[in-house]
């Protein structure tokens, strides 16, 4: 989400306004992403970590401080494909065990397999 964000506010350029709006809109989604497992959290009556000193340390993907166009693209395709990667592991892991977790998850993937497509087709 903060990837997207910094990308959103540092795009520049009357070109870019339609690539801008899709950083933002993909920075809500990866909130409302967010948001949702920490509900599913604290339902399975554990405790959301939003520690901000450790935050960069337990994300699986980086942060991206580019301020060419194509490479803030390349940056959030390559962080989008690392998060599907991270969606399948925990469904797989999660299996049948809580399936309302696993249904929650198989969602968030749908969506993150959505917005790397959609970063794919900003690069060609």
């Amino acid at each position: 989400m903060l990837r997207y964000k910094r990308h959103y506010h540092t795009a520049a350029g009357l070109m870019n306004t339609a690539i801008k709006a899709e950083f933002l809109e993909h920075a809500q989604e990866e909130q409302a992403h967010a948001d949702e497992i920490a509900e599913r959290i604290v339902q399975l009556n554990g405790e959301p970590d939003f520690d901000p000193s450790t935050l960069a340390q337990r994300s699986h993907a980086e942060y991206d401080d580019s301020m060419d166009i194509r490479e803030m693209i390349r940056a959030n395709l390559v962080a989008e494909r690392v998060a599907i990667e991270s969606y399948r592991q925990m469904i797989e892991k999660i299996g049948d065990v809580d399936p309302t977790t696993t249904l929650m998850l198989t969602r968030i993937l749908a969506k993150e397999e959505e917005h790397a497509d959609e970063m794919r087709d900003l690069l060609e």
